[in-house]
């Protein structure tokens, strides 16, 4: 076991690191533990046309500006860059390729374990954000093999999937941006479980987050009874569906609520039979590895 530290923060992307800056600021001996082979991967990894709907003004960490000029929007490549200069800035001590496999609470100190060592500290953050376990409905099982089924978190590009109609399942951000890049060169069908809520990505000549920012909107307390609607709301930033309608023929369709071999039936009774299926259908946490009283639900 190694020698106590003040504390261990778990997960080496945004949240992390920027726990890390300030720690590091208050001299305090602490490890940045993270199971991928390099700081980004998990951005590295998404599909290569990921741009964040939010302007390079408002994506940077404590202490390092995002490199790129006002009102552009970074590309995947850019964010992943940037993480790594960051922590190499600030000289960050991130362990990579550890992944901690159980924490646990051992009297005034918690244990934190890895495939590799065994660490203790007096305070432990699990930074480790809300993108961990691709959910898919159980409806997938239900498909033919001959459906080629990935979720969003496995797709790349369009060349990489088979020639012919996709259904896109699940209109947030992911959705909607994968389904524009399909959109134009074949017929694209995108599955929505709510109502579509949009936020034109700019109005009258500024960013839509400066004018959130400038409301105060950006800044509300989670707890609010406003900042609990605004964490409902979930809109698509910037992503015009209707003009992917007018002009791509998209076909907006209702939920996708069973399936039957090649097909999957739709909210209000339709049925669709298309050869590639992308779930966009989000993801969910996964803290089966933390043992101790720590979570609130």
């Amino acid at each position: 076991m190694s020698a106590s530290l003040d504390a261990i923060i778990i997960g080496a992307g945004q949240a992390g690191l920027a726990m890390g800056y300030f720690l590091a600021r208050q001299g305090y001996q602490f490890l940045i533990l993270d199971g991928a082979p390099a700081i980004g991967h998990s951005w590295r990894t998404r599909y290569d046309s990921l741009r964040l709907f939010t302007p390079a003004e408002y994506n940077h960490l404590p202490g390092l500006p995002f490199p790129a000029p006002a009102g552009t929007y970074p590309t995947r490549d850019q964010v992943t860059t940037y993480l790594m200069q960051y922590a190499k800035t600030f000289q960050l001590p991130v362990h990579l390729n550890e992944a901690v496999q159980a924490v646990r609470q051992a009297g005034a100190h918690f244990l934190v374990e890895t495939e590799q060592q065994r660490y203790e500290a007096k305070q432990v953050v699990i930074a480790t954000g809300p993108f961990q376990r691709p959910f898919v409905p159980t409806l997938a099982r239900d498909l033919a093999p001959s459906v080629y089924q990935l979720h969003s978190a496995a797709y790349q590009n369009p060349t990489h999937l088979p020639p012919g109609e996709v259904l896109v399942v699940g209109a947030g951000n992911s959705g909607a941006q994968i389904a524009e890049e399909l959109a134009p060169t074949r017929q694209v069908y995108l599955a929505a479980g709510h109502g579509l809520r949009t936020l034109p990505q700019r109005l009258l000549g500024k960013d839509t987050f400066w004018w959130l920012h400038r409301l105060g909107l950006m800044s509300l307390p989670i707890t609010s009874p406003l900042g609990k609607h605004m964490s409902r709301l979930e809109p698509i930033f910037g992503t015009d569906i209707q003009r992917l309608v007018r002009e791509h023929g998209l076909k907006l369709v209702g939920r996708a609520q069973g399936a039957r071999g090649k097909w999957i039936d739709l909210e209000g009774g339709e049925a669709l039979q298309v050869p590639t299926v992308i779930w966009a259908t989000g993801f969910r946490p996964d803290f089966g590895w933390v043992d101790g009283p720590v979570l609130d639900e």
